[in-house]
């Protein structure tokens, strides 16, 4: 039997993913792709970043699999839906079953059927994906009630889905990522060229315990679960070994959940050599000088710290449970010890006024990070935030061509006042940054400057006539 995962992510065809060019392998289906090796499941991984639809196409009508595996999420969604047009309306392929899984999936049963995939695996799918290898080995391509975590259609047309999976434990059962299964190196290539140091993505834990509105945790499920220090680093050190990175990226919701656990991991990476430095994100309070000192001995160099807005009304608002003035002293701190300070900001909340955003302004001033992103807030199917505006929602798109960042809501301004606002925040700190350098007369800082003033006029102008 032929299995062949992929995904949908094309950097050649996304003129701002190549800009941006921060390409990290699709973890999520070289777990899947390893966990079916390690139950003897042989399998391909058809690896689509630095490929095209076109070449795609051509391997699929070649090796003409029984089971195509596509992980989808909200970046991928619409090439997704295209791939699974493409596979079910050819006559070469009319024995391929169309498998999806990914965090898109949980909330869009239906419509993900609608498009023709043949089974939708709702949750992890380790478990659940060789259960439907298995199935389909044995001949049986139509009925899949018996294995729990997915949904497809009955020969009636029905959707059918079947009680949800046990979450996998312990994690440690798991087997390393298959990134043997692609080029990896192409991904170190591409960094190394964009950005002077190159980087590898790992994962340690499942699951986030927190309880973000806007966040949204379709997969994993409000659990953690972590691998231990002792498996990690074996990892690291498998990385190490064959790829020789310059840094790591750790994808965990909050890398410093335990504390006991970060200790046990920065103990086991130094006696065994396995130090490659990395960046990851955390809340701030699950932080403190100790942690700090822990991270850095395990080779952190730069932390990515939650806070999406400057403003306590609007943290309560979302959920984060954490207060505003821990998150600045933490950034603070963090760059005191030596290590380099990020943070996320999020606008256009429920809420949000021109004071809150002001707030926010002062809150980066303030804690003067290194780094700082901005997205403008959007509701995810299945989150909290999406219960609260589902009522208010002013666009109506075609769900087949759009995703959930496209969906738009009632806010306190018009939505063209966010996009004035995310260019204030960002010259407005940025001329900050050069204020404290000394350098606020500077070309740099004058053009900062007037770039900001200028999106605060688009921004009474939005206000007023939008």
């Amino acid at each position: 039997m032929k299995i062949t995962f992929t995904h949908g992510y094309f950097i050649k065809e996304d003129e701002k993913e190549q800009e941006i060019m921060r390409p990290y392998p699709p973890l999520g289906i070289l777990y899947l792709s390893a966990w079916l090796e390690k139950k003897g499941m042989d399998n391909e991984v058809f690896d689509t970043t630095f490929s095209t639809k076109k070449e795609l196409y051509q391997h699929l009508e070649k090796e003409q699999p029984d089971l195509v595996p596509i992980y989808t999420n909200l970046m991928t969604k619409v090439n997704v839906i295209e791939m699974v047009q493409f596979i079910c309306s050819n006559p070469l392929l009319k024995h391929t079953i169309v498998v999806l899984g990914g965090p898109d999936v949980t909330y869009n049963i239906p419509d993900y059927l609608a498009t023709g995939a043949h089974i939708v695996v709702v949750g992890e799918g380790e478990q659940t994906m060789l259960e439907i290898a298995e199935t389909v080995a044995k001949g049986n391509r139509e009925e899949f009630a018996h294995i729990d975590g997915l949904a497809y259609r009955t020969r009636d047309g029905a959707v059918f889905k079947t009680k949800a999976r046990a979450r996998l434990r312990p994690v440690d059962d798991l087997p390393f990522p298959n990134r043997k299964k692609i080029n990896l190196h192409e991904y170190l290539k591409a960094w190394k060229a964009h950005h002077g140091l190159n980087a590898v993505s790992v994962s340690t834990q499942r699951g986030c315990p927190y309880t973000c509105k806007w966040c949204s945790t379709a997969v994993y499920g409000q659990s953690y679960r972590r691998r231990s220090p002792k498996v990690v680093v074996d990892e690291l050190l498998d990385i190490k070994k064959h790829y020789s990175p310059d840094t790591l990226w750790f994808v965990d919701d909050v890398f410093t959940v335990s504390h006991k656990w970060l200790e046990g991991f920065a103990k086991e990476v130094n006696e065994r050599d396995a130090v490659i430095p990395f960046e990851c994100i955390t809340r701030a309070d699950r932080m403190d000088e100790s942690v700090l000192d822990l991270l850095k001995k395990a080779g952190c160099f730069r932390i990515w710290i939650g806070a999406e807005s400057g403003s306590q009304k609007i943290i309560d608002a979302m959920d984060r449970r954490v207060d505003v003035n821990q998150v600045r002293s933490m950034i603070q701190l963090t760059r005191q010890k030596g290590l380099e300070a990020g943070t996320f900001i999020m606008l256009g909340y429920p809420g949000e006024t021109e004071e809150d955003i002001e707030e926010t302004i002062h809150h980066l001033k303030t804690s003067n990070p290194d780094h700082f992103t901005i997205t403008i807030a959007y509701p995810i199917k299945g989150t909290g935030l999406y219960e609260q505006v589902e009522a208010v929602q002013t666009v109506e798109n075609d769900w087949n061509t759009s995703t959930d960042r496209d969906r738009d809501f009632e806010r306190t301004y018009p939505r063209s006042y966010y996009d004035y606002a995310v260019r204030w925040v960002v010259n407005e700190v940025n001329y900050h940054k050069q204020v404290l350098k000394g350098q606020q007369f500077s070309l740099a800082a004058t053009k900062m400057k007037t770039k900001s003033v200028a999106a605060k006029a688009g921004m009474a102008y939005a206000k007023r006539f939008s």
